[in-house]
């Protein structure tokens, strides 16, 4: 039997215990929050005496962060489902609004306007979503001579619109995509302006943004669909059905420019994001600066970004979002009259930290800063850490209570924006971002390590998170080399993602740890079990013969222990590797090191009395089986669980409410054809038959709330 491996364990923990809600504070890793002109204000500078957010989650605490550090004091408001949410537990007051659907707590902007004669807040900070760009929420708070902290209402009005604001843009000089400037009324208008554009065409509610109520569509039918599905969800959203169609540039990059304006002329940009990587229209990873432009192509944005919000008198931190083609032609996407929910790259790279600054525009104040002042120091890298099963669809939503939750922000460099805890529970109500983790470097290089390593120190569970993709993503060579755009995951993933792809050597890495693992636990229950209190009589064993399994690969092992060192032979290797480590049970996550190298870290999420080992290695979560050889020798008699046919059976992918059912018991289905429809965090999702058929029974209705893994339809 070839091979060595050694393996070091020490019963050390490093465990981080959870703050309370009131110590919570933004880890900025090595960056300061303010440049050095922000820094030389008058430190009495007026300002509020208490600011409402009318949001919840990670952007509320982010906004608290920024009031507590300015002496300001807080005002949450809070659904029933957030009733004991960080945000709420985190504000000086805290004040229900309703129940927990968004619509009748966090739009309700009545009973928000009720909490604010309540509490006697002088401004309100929108945050992003919600009401942050509603335009008559910004005119009620004016009449109440309460400050809306973000642009007047002329801004949010013209920019809000998407045909309004491709108008104003060609105006004011600003590169547009070519497109139909109407409201486009019926699917068969929708098919003839396409016909008119060319194929792929994009279909886009007029009102909001964040990939809802927008579709691709590459012929006729695609368009209908796309039609029906982005009316409805804009209607769900925004309350608006209106759509536009405008040319799809083919593998553009998403690059957005950062604005910053007051109300005394000064607008500035505060360089670019580099946004491509995106799932269902929805960013995933953000970047900055962007690996592709160079110094003059990012001048000529800044400026047309600063003219379009002179043109609508912009005054607060915005968003000027472009497609870039290969060639560094750049066009007017939308413009986000609000923060960002990405702005952390930004402010790690200037060293400004854009909610003090719009707190200061809000009360009158110019900015304190000058277009010379805005620099590009070092690089940032965002991951948004979300509940949703990367494996399907490249994240359909995951709901559930975080059973263990520690964020890795004692790593230099590393910073976490999130609104839970441990025990936080991620509802069907709301988006199912966890948090956002930032990582900063003075190179890409250096940003791309930090961030690889926070992901593996990142502890999450009671859900399904996307950190596998995230992690695979930034160690993909086109990533790495810059080469990507909005394509990305379309086509490195073309059969959707399916987590790392080990290599011979890393696979036995693998099982040398879960072997590991194994033998050291089997001596940790002997050691409990022969305390005096709980003798058990046997012979010393410091030699375990065993057979490790992954993915069906089978592999012969002995382990034995020397001192507190533990040797694998694993019959499978060539040549000798040593592998220590620093573990401990009460410790979540263990960094391991091979021959000598850099640690990595890795997480054992489940161990059973059947040998089965669930490790989180290198993002992805690999499920390993080892047994004794007593066992071993069994397992040719135990039979195999022999798999359920469910072809004939559809499924929901995620958990969400029934829209519509478009079939019944009886009709004959083709396969692709749709059967039913599922909103899921405000995204439509059309449910298609696996095969052609006859409708056996349907076990849902329309309004049923269902969840991953429901029967919705079952054919004959």
């Amino acid at each position: 039997m070839s091979g060595l491996l050694r393996v070091l364990l020490n019963a050390s923990s490093t465990s981080q215990v959870f703050r309370q809600c009131y110590q919570r504070g933004i880890n900025y890793g090595t960056r300061s929050l303010h440049n050095a002109a922000a820094q030389q204000r008058e430190p009495d500078e007026k300002t509020f005496d208490k600011i409402l957010i009318a949001n919840r989650g990670e952007i509320a605490c982010r906004v608290m962060q920024t009031c507590k550090k300015m002496g300001i004091s807080t005002v949450a408001v809070y659904s029933e489902a957030d009733k004991n949410s960080v945000h709420a537990h985190m504000a000086d007051e805290a004040y229900c609004v309703g129940p927990p659907p968004s619509n009748l707590s966090y739009l309700d902007m009545n009973k928000i306007l009720d909490v604010i004669n309540q509490s006697g807040a002088q401004a309100v900070h929108p945050g992003y979503g919600f009401l942050s760009e509603n335009r008559v929420f910004a005119e009620k708070l004016a009449e109440k001579n309460v400050a809306f902290i973000g642009p007047g209402t002329h801004a949010i009005k013209v920019m809000g619109d998407k045909i309004e604001s491709k108008l104003v843009a060609k105006n004011a000089g600003v590169n547009t995509i070519p497109g139909f400037d109407g409201v486009v009324e019926t699917p068969e208008e929708a098919v003839k302006i396409a016909n008119e554009i060319g194929y792929p065409v994009m279909i886009k509610a007029s009102a909001g943004g964040g990939g809802k109520g927008m579709r691709i569509a590459w012929n006729d039918q695609e368009t209908i669909e796309g039609f029906r599905f982005s009316s409805q969800e804009a209607a769900s959203s925004f309350g608006d059905d209106r759509l536009l169609i405008e040319k799809y540039i083919d593998n553009p990059r998403h690059i957005e420019v950062q604005v910053l304006a007051d109300g005394h002329g000064n607008t500035l940009w505060l360089n670019e994001r580099e946004c491509s990587i995106q799932r269902r229209n929805q960013k995933v990873v953000e970047e900055a600066p962007s690996t592709f432009l160079d110094q003059d192509t990012r001048k000529k944005m800044g400026e047309q970004a600063v003219s379009l919000a002179a043109a609508v008198k912009y005054q607060s931190a915005g968003t000027v979002e472009f497609l870039v083609d290969s060639q560094k032609n750049f066009y007017f996407l939308e413009m986000n009259t609000r923060l960002q929910v990405e702005h952390p790259v930004t402010e790690l790279i200037t060293g400004l930290d854009l909610v003090h600054e719009m707190i200061r525009v809000a009360a009158g104040h110019p900015l304190s800063i000058q277009q010379k002042d805005v620099g590009i120091n070092g690089w940032a890298i965002e991951c948004r850490v979300y509940a949703e099963d990367p494996y399907k669809s490249f994240g359909l939503p995951s709901i559930g209570r975080l059973s263990r939750y520690r964020e890795p922000t004692d790593i230099p460099g590393v910073r976490c924006d999130s609104g839970i805890k441990e025990g936080s529970e991620i509802s069907i109500y709301y988006d199912p971002m966890i948090s956002k983790l930032i990582s900063y470097g003075k190179t890409r290089d250096e940003a791309l390590s930090i961030m690889c390593n926070a992901l593996d120190n990142y502890v999450i569970r009671g859900v399904t998170h996307n950190v596998p993709l995230c992690h695979e993503v930034l160690r993909h060579p086109r990533f790495v080399s810059g080469d990507i755009s909005t394509n990305f995951l379309s086509e490195v993933y073309p059969d959707g993602f399916k987590g790392k792809t080990l290599s011979t050597k890393e696979q036995n890495e693998l099982k040398a740890i879960a072997c590991a693992f194994y033998a050291w636990q089997e001596d940790y229950a002997r050691q409990y079990l022969n305390q005096n209190r709980l003798p058990v009589l046997g012979k010393e064993i410091s030699c375990w013969n065993v057979e490790v399994e992954l993915e069906n690969d089978f592999s012969d092992a002995v382990v034995t222990r020397k001192d507190n060192t533990y040797e694998v032979n694993i019959s499978t290797i060539d040549g000798d590797i040593t592998l220590s480590a620093d573990w401990s049970l009460t410790d979540p996550v263990q960094s391991v090191s091979v021959n000598g190298g850099k640690p990595v870290s890795v997480q054992c999420i489940k161990s059973d009395a059947n040998g089965e080992f669930s490790i989180q290695y290198q993002g992805t979560l690999f499920t390993l089986k080892v047994l004794c050889e007593t066992a071993a020798n069994l397992r040719e008699f135990m039979p195999e669980k022999i798999q359920e046919d469910e072809t004939s059976m559809l499924r929901s992918p995620m958990p969400g409410t029934v829209l519509s059912v478009n079939c019944k018991a009886g009709d004959e289905v083709a396969a692709g054809q749709e059967v039913c429809v599922v909103e899921a965090m405000k995204m439509q999702n059309s449910l298609t038959s696996a095969r052609d058929g006859r409708i056996r029974r349907v076990c849902c209705e329309p309004g049923d709330s269902i969840g991953e893994g429901d029967l919705i339809i079952e054919l004959e």
